[in-house]
């Protein structure tokens, strides 16, 4: 390969990541990203707690209402582990 090979690449690589940081500041600049708002009050469903297993299997703890289930989640099933566990008082805050 001669140079202007490689600086056509290099050229052609800059362009590219130029582009996606200009996605990213105009995602950024007009509120385009999602808002994740973990415990907000006035939400039925919520994501308690989140553990890693290992390094395809999560544990989530999910809470509706005042009840919680506990789900293991792996990239081929999902398994509820345990049902209608009941909510802390102090946890619900």
């Amino acid at each position: 390969m001669a140079y202007d090979d490689y600086f056509r690449f290099l050229l052609a690589l800059v362009f590219v990541l130029g582009l996606i940081g200009v996605m990213v500041f105009v995602g950024r600049r007009f509120n385009l990203t999602p808002k994740i708002t973990p415990g907000k009050a006035d939400r039925r469903l919520r994501i308690v707690e989140i553990l890693p297993v290992d390094a395809k299997r999560r544990m989530i703890l999910v809470r509706r209402d005042d009840v919680e289930h506990l789900v293991l989640l792996s990239a081929t099933n999902d398994v509820v582990v345990e049902r209608n566990i009941a909510a802390d008082a102090e946890a619900a805050q």
